[in-house]
């Protein structure tokens, strides 16, 4: 998925952001900002970090009357080393500070999940497993947080529940059988996907045709063990207590993919600034 900012569902998200910090207006900037006060500033990385939602820069000043000038010095997916501009913006001093909270607010989430991501993709280098997001994020965040990862070398699992067929243990209660569940939803055409616990479902779920396993909360001893029973007849996805510590040991266990939750809803804010560098009347 590319930062692609054109999405409806982006500019929505950025409209409401803005909505949500300057309201009626920032009363601040009008007291004691001239209208008519032009500035430039840059935006700056604090620490190492990988970039992501710059690109949302131009979106967010679009909607707040525009600006002079714009350049993006990197893009999202780029890392950025301490001290390093990241994007240069001059125009209106009072536009610069109105959307600076929500400009900086964006990048440091989104730049800390691809930050976090970069470093889950790192740790499992040369193993041929990959990492994947979860359906963990933020409520009216997910594209974004979503495209936040795969900057950072994650690949995107399904965006929502219309896109991919994944089997879990509610829809198993509700449908009344691991088989039934099963066979119900290949009837869609689709790949279909089950998490199993227990030898016996996983029986159950090789029986029946499922074409990826998901298995959860096992050692790397128990995930090995279990991947070479499968033997192939299923690709497997290991999920449940993945840390960065440990994820290279689940890679080692020949599964082709490893879900984290964590990537989207635990990574931290990384460190951004933006500094106003020059003030002047319009030229």
């Amino acid at each position: 998925m590319s930062f692609d900012v054109s999405h409806p569902e982006v500019r929505e998200v950025v409209r409401r952001a803005l909505e949500e910090d300057i309201g009626s207006g920032d009363i601040t900037s009008q007291a004691c900002v001239p209208a008519e006060l032009v500035a430039a500033g840059s935006f700056y990385a604090r620490q190492r970090l990988v970039v992501a939602g710059i690109e949302l820069l131009p979106l967010i000043y679009e909607q707040r009357g525009g600006v002079d000038e714009l350049h993006l010095l990197v893009a999202s997916g780029e890392v950025a080393e301490p001290d390093q501009p990241l994007a240069r913006v001059r125009g209106r001093a009072r536009t610069l500070l109105e959307c600076e909270r929500v400009a900086l607010n964006f990048l440091q989430r989104l730049s800390g999940i691809a930050t976090l991501a970069r470093r889950y993709v790192e740790a499992v280098s040369g193993t041929g497993c990959r990492i994947l997001d979860t359906r963990k994020t933020t409520p009216g965040l997910r594209r974004l947080e979503k495209m936040a990862a795969a900057a950072g070398g994650v690949t995107n699992h399904r965006m929502g529940l219309w896109d991919g067929v994944l089997i879990k243990n509610n829809h198993i209660t509700a449908a009344g059988s691991l088989i039934g569940a099963v066979r119900a939803a290949l009837a869609l055409g689709l790949p279909v996907e089950v998490e199993v616990r227990t030898r016996r479902e996983l029986e159950e779920a090789l029986a029946a045709g499922a074409h990826r396993l998901l298995l959860d909360n096992l050692t790397p001893q128990e995930a090995a063990d279990w991947i070479g029973y499968i033997a192939g007849r299923a690709s497997v996805e290991l999920s449940g207590g993945i840390t960065l510590e440990n994820v290279r040991a689940y890679a080692e266990t020949g599964a082709e993919f490893i879900s984290s939750g964590a990537v989207t809803h635990s990574a931290p804010a990384v460190n951004l600034n933006f500094r106003l560098e020059w003030t002047g009347s319009p030229s």
